[in-house]
């Protein structure tokens, strides 16, 4: 791929050129990664360590209590990793039901009742351990520093502290460890986490263990069981990080890859199946013919994914039969280039999160994502050793006839999802999206500029976005090209212009491998949604 370095968009980043970097949304753990690719380790380690550092610097978007997803070249082939929570053993529908009534559709937004066991930290111990090359304690360090020292807190990540304040205030834990002032910090002020410190310095000394097996599980046992919750000591000593297969989609002579379900990295893959039937690259890159076909095969990707995925033993139909080619060519046809459609679900059995990306010399790639959910995630806070928990308990349906009803056990349905790139079976590019359902509509719109455009990863990851909501609901950008937005409005898009990109429209992470890592390296990019770098040498 020969890529086009002129970017028609107004931009504050240029693509970086190296031959180890490491890109995430705040350059404290972009410079975590850096640190410990200097001392001798490799793409993992660098992963582990920026992640790390990355729930205490942008706590908003995810904590110590977050799920996490991977997907890595070794060198020599792609591997994924799944740690996604499950639901404690104490939740049913039934559970949910005598608390709270039986119009309930789902489990709470908020609160002990959101939250499954968090998966994250397993994950960065199952990373280190079969893939690193530093000792796993020593990739905590930064992020121990950093949570004692404190930060100063940057633009993006306090407007959405500040945002979420009014709903969370009041939750288990929320105000004594993110309202030390009793409210959100100001842009510069210095914010300290030391319960964090003392969090990842018990991590580190026991492997992760002490997340699972030791003194972090029964402190966050104990405040559940005070506030009602169901989580038992059980329901983490039993918990496992899975090691799992990517599923992938061929576009234009490349293969996307994405973490299997339940997660929704098969709308990214359904949506290139379908425009794989165009011919993008003969419609204007920012016009509203390219961006019509994009936003209706992302419609009846969702339609879909919201239809059948869910943990596999759940679902009615396999990934092979929601991606088989005759059944995306079907899909396809039912696209009006003149008019926006509202979708249903076809039949194929016929047929806020980080994100981050490291590379080095060595060609080992990861992708690598983490979350609380929807801003702090459950909004409760373990204060002894400052455990942000995640809501993805939120994933669960309450109605019989969903793949996604809750059961003890079982893995909700996840929205995030690291992505990789190949091409004729050998990397070409890490790289992720985040955002909600941002994330697989990120992943395409990237995709399209770069493969059929021939736009560079920072030219894809500065152009403006549009994000489709339901029916015929979409949110674009607000420096969209205001022809095609009024050409997208003609054709029946209810369409609303949106300035807070970072609320609506993700933020990216991109490494692409130029050539050989020991010679060319890669190109990064960083996206300006949020307060990150790219960074290398």
């Amino acid at each position: 791929m020969t890529f086009d370095y002129t970017n028609r968009y107004t931009s504050t980043r240029l693509p970086v050129f190296a031959r180890n970097v490491v890109a995430t949304s705040h350059p404290l753990a972009a410079q975590a990664g850096l640190r410990m690719l200097e001392r001798g380790g490799n793409a993992v380690d660098a992963a582990v360590a920026g992640a790390a550092v990355m729930t205490i610097c942008e706590p908003v978007s995810n904590g110590l209590g977050s799920d996490a997803f991977c997907i890595l070249w070794d060198g020599q082939q792609l591997h994924g990793l799944n740690a996604a929570g499950r639901a404690p053993q104490g939740w049913s529908q039934s559970y949910f039901r005598k608390k709270y009534g039986s119009d309930a559709a789902t489990p709470p937004k908020r609160g002990f009742d959101s939250v499954t066991v968090p998966g994250a930290v397993a994950g960065w111990a199952a990373l280190s351990r079969r893939f690193g090359k530093l000792p796993f304690a020593d990739l905590m360090q930064p992020a121990i520093e950093i949570a004692e020292r404190g930060y100063l807190v940057p633009v993006v990540v306090r407007q959405k502290w500040a945002a979420a304040t009014p709903e969370l205030q009041s939750l288990p834990g929320f105000a004594e460890c993110f309202l030390p002032w009793g409210r959100a910090p100001q842009v510069g002020e210095l914010f300290r986490f030391p319960a964090a410190a003392r969090g990842l310095r018990a991590i580190a000394e026991s492997g992760g263990d002490a997340f699972y097996q030791g003194e972090i599980a029964q402190a966050i046992v104990a405040m559940s069981a005070h506030h009602g919750g169901a989580l038992t000591a059980a329901d983490f000593a039993g918990f496992q990080p899975e090691w799992v297969t990517p599923i992938s989609q061929n576009y234009r002579g490349y293969a996307l890859h994405e973490i299997p379900p339940s997660g929704q990295g098969m709308a990214a893959l359904i949506a290139l199946g379908i425009l794989e039937q165009f011919d993008m690259a003969a419609l204007p890159v920012d016009g509203v013919d390219s961006q019509h076909v994009q936003i209706e095969a992302m419609k009846l990707a969702f339609a879909d994914v919201y239809r059948y995925v869910a943990e596999p033993s759940s679902m009615a139909v396999t990934p092979a039969q929601m991606l088989d080619a005759g059944y995306l060519k079907s899909r396809a046809k039912l696209i009006d280039m003149n008019r926006a459609q509202d979708f249903g679900a076809g039949n194929p059995a016929k047929g806020g999160t980080i994100y981050l990306t490291a590379a080095d010399e060595s060609g080992m790639m990861v992708s690598f994502i983490q979350s609380n959910y929807m801003g702090f995630g459950s909004g409760c806070v373990e204060p002894a050793y400052g455990i942000s928990l995640q809501n993805r308990g939120v994933g669960f349906s309450l109605q019989d006839d969903s793949p996604n009803v809750v059961e003890p056990g079982k893995r909700p349905f996840h929205t995030i999802i690291p992505a990789f790139l190949t091409k004729d079976g050998q990397p070409v590019m890490s790289f992720g999206v985040m955002g909600a359902n941002m994330q697989p509509q990120g992943h395409v719109q990237a995709l399209v500029r770069m493969l059929d455009y021939g736009q560079n990863p920072q030219t894809a990851c500065d152009a403006p976005r549009w994000r489709f909501n339901q029916g015929l609901s979409i949110n674009a950008e607000s420096t969209m090209n205001a022809a095609a937005v009024q050409g997208l409005v003609e054709r029946g898009h209810r369409t609303e212009l949106i300035n807070d990109s970072y609320q609506d429209f993700g933020a990216g992470q991109f490494i692409w491998r130029v050539g050989d890592p020991t010679v060319e390296g890669y190109v990064a990019a960083s996206d300006a949604r949020r307060d990150g770098v790219a960074a290398g040498f």
